[in-house]
């Protein structure tokens, strides 16, 4: 992998990933890094390795990564990343950091401690729910500790969708002037224009065609959805399952389990998940907890009706208060199943959810992005090659609410 090459006026952006395992933060971060670069900004990726099935996602990428040792490194990758990654830091200097989502703000306050003065700011995208009401009382008690923890160490923090504003804020500890919001860039301009020119052919039986794209872990409460599908479904409907992890075996056991065998197509994991919507009737959700799904917002592109729990602060400003979707209690198993027993097929608002899908473009994004990040870094702004570019999109973001 060729080294990168700096030149004097670019800020150098360092983000760091455990791999190319599937997963929405690092799809987006991938996705985020390339238009960066188009951008002509020096953005260098480090990765605790290079396996997973995202490498299409980033194969025009140049990553830096350490020499692999045994094969414990993906059992143990946060550990890996904290033991390697603060002698790249070390050696590339970068500007600034940037945290692709709340699974690596252990490794961004390790670089904070281990690093000392020396760490540059981190700007951390807080890509989950933050009060985890599916949790018991205990563990939100330490919970509250560590995301202080955060607040108190990590230089600034970027929200998904307006109400989390105040949930950064409150959460955190933190004051209004370090969170911005910025949309989450799920999609592109393209993708959008894609999507809605699909063809939305007839499904091969007489049923509704159900959809989720998920990773398989306990987070996402794949078997809540299996159950509730099992209830609500009618004579003909089938569920497709895009997406693998951990879970896939228990949750192809508990589909044999309800009869559901026949009618549950656990496809794995497919390369652009997007693109398989137009092919559907209604998208599912049934995690515990989210931050703003990506997928949400690709079924939104894709004009999909939309079925899910209430799993995150920013879900009913999503779903535009109901107008956009159905939301229905987390872990609501009974309500779960009555809003697939009444989901219509077409039903979506067309122009009401293309606008609100308009909102979440990469091509917005990235430079807001840019101008958060130039702002917390040594250089000033106009030092950025997209400075004039950014201008606006910097006004955007400090005139976000907060």
């Amino acid at each position: 992998m060729r080294p990168f090459e700096t030149t004097p006026s670019n800020p150098r952006v360092l983000t760091f990933l455990h791999s190319f395992e599937p997963g929405g933060v690092e799809r987006i971060a991938l996705r985020l890094l390339r238009r960066w670069r188009e951008l002509g900004v020096d953005a260098p990726l480090f990765l605790g390795r290079t396996d997973g099935a995202m490498r299409d996602v980033g194969a025009d990428l140049d990553v830096i990564t350490p020499p692999r040792r045994g094969p414990l490194v993906a059992r143990m990758e946060t550990l890996w990343m904290i033991w390697t990654l603060p002698r790249v830091v070390r050696r590339l200097r970068p500007d600034v950091l940037f945290c692709a989502g709340n699974t690596y703000a252990i490794v961004a306050l390790a670089l904070k401690a281990l690093l000392g003065r020396d760490c540059p700011p981190v700007l951390l995208k807080v890509s989950n729910d933050l009060d985890r009401r599916d949790q018991p009382g205990w563990f939100r008690f330490f919970y509250r500790l560590w995301l202080k923890a955060q607040g108190r160490y990590i230089d600034h923090f970027v929200g998904l969708e307006t109400p989390m504003a105040d949930e950064i804020r409150l959460a955190l500890g933190v004051s209004a002037d370090r969170v911005t919001i910025i949309p989450d860039p799920a999609l592109s301009a393209s993708l959008i224009e894609r999507l809605r020119a699909q063809p939305r052919g007839p499904g091969a039986g007489s049923g509704r065609r159900f959809v989720s794209v998920a990773r398989l872990t306990p987070q996402k409460n794949m078997a809540l959805m299996l159950r509730g599908f099992s209830r609500g479904a009618q004579e003909g409907d089938t569920l497709t399952v895009i997406g693998d992890g951990p879970e896939r075996a228990k949750l192809e056991s508990l589909a044999k389990h309800l009869g559901l065998e026949r009618r549950v197509i656990f496809k794995g994991y497919v390369a652009e998940p997007a693109a398989q919507l137009p092919s559907f009737d209604v998208l599912l959700l049934s995690s515990n907890y989210e931050g703003v799904p990506a997928v949400i917002l690709e079924a939104l592109a894709a004009g999909l009706p939309i079925i899910a729990t209430d799993c995150s602060r920013s879900m009913a400003t999503l779903l535009d208060h109901g107008a956009l979707g159905v939301l229905v209690p987390t872990g609501d198993e009974s309500a779960f199943a009555a809003a697939i027993a009444a989901a219509r097929p077409g039903s979506q608002d067309p122009r009401r959810s293309l606008d609100q899908a308009r909102r979440f473009t990469l091509e917005e994004a990235a430079e807001t992005y840019l101008a958060t990040l130039s702002r917390l870094g040594p250089k000033a702004a106009m030092n950025t090659p997209t400075a004039a570019s950014t201008s606006a999109a910097t006004s955007s973001a400090e005139g976000s609410p907060t």
